[in-house]
């Protein structure tokens, strides 16, 4: 396998991993891999009146981790999660950008409403 298919497998299953973390702490997944023009979002999860938008990072490591994520891909989240609104959000009070950090044989790490407009 080549390492485009190692990491796409890799992420897969870290979404996998996500979807299910968030099912333990009470989220329906309404969305996985929602594709716009503007972009993708990994995970769609509601829970009562707030739907987050989910990225999902895996890596193989700390280190890579603490880098996978900046203001770059957070921008086309946003952007993905705009168009998708109109879909997803009827009836919601709350609306929140999330990213989900996942590594091999560690708890995934879940951060809440990283997004905050300027």
């Amino acid at each position: 396998m080549n390492r485009r298919a190692v990491a796409e497998q890799q992420g897969r299953t870290g979404e996998h991993i996500a979807a299910w973390w968030l099912r333990l702490h009470g989220w329906r997944i309404v969305g996985q891999r929602v594709k716009t023009g503007r972009g993708e979002v990994d995970l769609i999860a509601r829970r009562g009146r707030t739907l987050a938008f989910v990225e999902v990072k895996t890596r193989g490591d700390a280190a890579a981790l603490a880098t996978a994520i900046d203001e770059y891909r957070l921008r086309r989240v946003v952007a993905a999660a705009e168009a998708l609104l109109p879909r997803y959000g009827a009836g919601v009070e709350n609306v929140r950008i999330d990213v989900i950090l996942v590594r091999p044989w560690r708890r995934p790490v879940h951060l809440s409403n990283v997004w905050h407009a300027q």
